[in-house]
């Protein structure tokens, strides 16, 4: 039986797992996720993932959800061998190291500002979060300085989820390409990705009218 994933593709963190999915050939069951009505917020959604969040990964009795966890578990269990996640332990260092990079600075900030104009109804992005999404692309661009991707020469999960993050953080903090070289260029190089579209489009593109919408 394939796994299940829940997901909602507005979720810039279940675009990267679908990044994973296409990359890797996996089948895998996509069962959607309705946020706005309240649907990660059901007895059995929450007896399967207290934290209620999006993508939640069922693979027969076994449960996992954050993105990050998700991305590896998959590789661990159906394509040890894939350079998207290298045995060598130094890189498998560096790509954690980007992973947490993710969590903890641009992913957070950026679903700060979201929070905010989602459930709080604000108009506009203040100078002080958009300065800290701006610190963040200054932290990502100085690491795309050193190789062609964010862990190296080739690519690998954590440009799966650092690129999700960067192009819904780009729709509320547009990035500045003359500032940003290094970005644009992994940006553009990682939307040349065979699997990209499939797996990220749809999904950015509801996550930008959303924001639009609100904004307006």
């Amino acid at each position: 039986m394939a796994p299940k994933l829940y997901c909602a593709e507005v979720s810039p963190a279940v675009r990267s797992t679908l990044l994973t999915i296409k990359a890797l050939g996996l089948d895998v069951e996509l069962v959607p996720v309705n946020l706005a009505t309240g649907e990660q917020l059901t007895p059995d959604f929450l007896k399967m993932n207290p934290l209620h969040t999006v993508p939640t990964l069922q693979d027969g009795d076994f449960v996992v959800w954050d993105s990050h966890a998700i991305n590896i578990y998959l590789i661990e269990k159906y394509h040890p061998e894939t350079d998207l996640y290298p045995k060598c332990i130094q890189t498998r260092a560096t790509i954690h190291q980007r992973l947490f990079f993710d969590a903890g600075i641009l992913f957070a900030r950026m679903s700060d500002i979201v929070r905010g104009i989602i459930r709080e109804g604000v108009k506009m992005v203040s100078k002080d979060k958009a300065d800290k999404i701006i610190e963040g692309y200054s932290f990502l661009e100085t690491l795309l300085e050193t190789s062609k991707y964010a862990a190296g020469d080739n690519v690998t999960i954590a440009d799966f989820s650092l690129v999700t993050t960067v192009a819904s953080c780009n729709v509320v903090v547009p990035i500045a390409s003359n500032r940003y070289p290094k970005i644009s260029e992994w940006m553009t190089n990682m939307e040349q990705l065979p699997y990209y579209k499939e797996a990220v489009q749809a999904g950015l593109d509801m996550f930008t009218g959303m924001i639009k919408s609100k904004l307006a």
